[in-house]
């Protein structure tokens, strides 16, 4: 009797185990196909690609870029320093001794050549503004009595010596005028006479910027001392100092690459304008003008930056992509192309070459115009090394 019993209680168990087995399996596969959200993944093949979710897209802050062809061969890297282009630059002061009685712009203000920028009082050109008058008035009279006896003369009422003393009077009237201009000029006040007036205005002699306004109301200015200074900030100037042995290789119009320490992780372009003539006899160094386009708005004078320029031949190029877009993997050097389909990314496989500031060479595996992946190709990578070593596991 109870070797039955324990019979049947052994029978019932087994039973009930396999059913509670298949109802987990069940409800373990029905979780995977229903309520499973998507999750990123690695399709392995002649090409991996890695997909993305939408909603991980998002978070993934995905951004691209070209890449692109610059100057190869062999190159030098020197420092400089940002400044005004020599024919874009200009200090005003007053030419003469005067007191500032109004100002019309101020620091940061685009100006037109031409422009006003104050008007100044001085005593100095308002008695060499009345000289000019007195002398004006002085040789027209002299000129209408030489006029008048020289007609006098034709009707032989006067002598011919008195015309002759009368036309030396005018003569020399006129050239006290002509003194009185040029004083008038050599005061910065152009010969204008200004009905004898002490007041005079400071124009602006070329189009930029105010970068700078020591002008005060009330203000005695100095001709010695700038009241402005105005430069144009759409292109700059970057002279650096290469060694003589690099500079004499330098080619006037070769491309340049330019960091500049306020813009990490930026480049910009420029290009070699003029190879000095002298050589600095304490640093063996020799000054090289940078012309930079600054439209945008974004370089100021003053600031420090490094620039690599190419040396010899600058027609030689080479491809080149942003540093962040190559990503490490246990087989070499990889990048991550977006396709056409949202959220797919091209695994390929690049030859690395040189370092190049910001940019790293590519060798091999990139024509110029492909797109890269720059930000979140670490995390692509990640995926990447997360999916082989996941595939190990499953095939244990």
């Amino acid at each position: 009797m109870k070797p039955t019993l324990l019979l049947l209680a052994a029978l019932v168990g087994l039973t009930a185990c396999k059913s509670s087995k298949g109802e987990h399996e069940d409800a373990h596969e029905h979780g995977h196909e229903e309520g499973a959200p998507e999750k990123l993944h690695v399709e392995s093949g002649d090409v991996i690609h890695v997909h993305v979710p939408q909603e991980m897209l998002r978070d993934l802050r995905v951004t691209t870029a070209k890449v692109e062809a610059r100057p190869g061969g062999e190159s030098v890297t020197a420092l400089g320093e940002l400044t005004f282009s020599e024919d874009a630059y200009a200090e005003v002061s007053s030419p003469v001794s005067a007191r500032v009685a109004s100002v019309a712009v101020t620091t940061g203000q685009a100006v037109k050549q031409g422009q006003r920028l104050a008007e100044l009082q001085s005593p100095e050109l308002g008695r060499a503004r009345a000289d000019l008058q007195a002398t004006q008035a002085r040789a027209t009279a002299a000129r209408q009595a030489a006029d008048r006896k020289r007609s006098l003369a034709e009707e032989r009422i006067v002598a011919r010596k008195d015309v002759q003393a009368a036309e030396a009077d005018a003569a020399a009237a006129e050239a006290e005028v002509a003194a009185a201009k040029a004083a008038l000029t050599a005061l910065g006040a152009g010969g204008a006479a200004g009905e004898g007036t002490s007041g005079f205005v400071l124009k602006a002699p070329i189009a930029g910027t105010v970068v700078e306004r020591t002008a005060r109301l009330g203000q005695m200015a100095d001709p010695s001392q700038a009241l402005f200074r105005i430069g144009d900030l759409s292109s700059l100037w970057l002279v650096v100092h290469a060694f003589e042995r690099d500079a004499v290789r330098l080619k006037p119009g070769a491309e340049a690459r330019v960091t500049f320490a306020a813009f990490p992780g930026q480049e910009f372009s420029a290009k070699v304008g003029h190879v000095g003539q002298g050589v600095d006899p304490r640093s063996r160094t020799i000054p090289v003008r940078l012309e930079l386009d600054n439209g945008k708005g974004l370089l100021r004078p003053g600031m420090s930056a490094s620039a690599s320029i190419p040396l010899g031949d600058p027609g030689a190029t080479l491809t080149a992509v942003p540093a962040a877009a190559l990503q490490r993997l246990e087989n070499g050097w990889v990048v991550f192309l977006p396709t056409a389909e949202a959220g797919v990314f091209e695994q390929r496989e690049v030859g690395r070459g040189r370092s190049l500031g910001t940019q790293v060479e590519v060798l091999s595996g990139l024509v110029v115009g492909d797109e890269v992946v720059v930000e979140g190709a670490f995390l692509l990578k990640a995926e990447v090394e997360k999916s082989e070593g996941g595939g190990d596991e499953h095939g244990h």
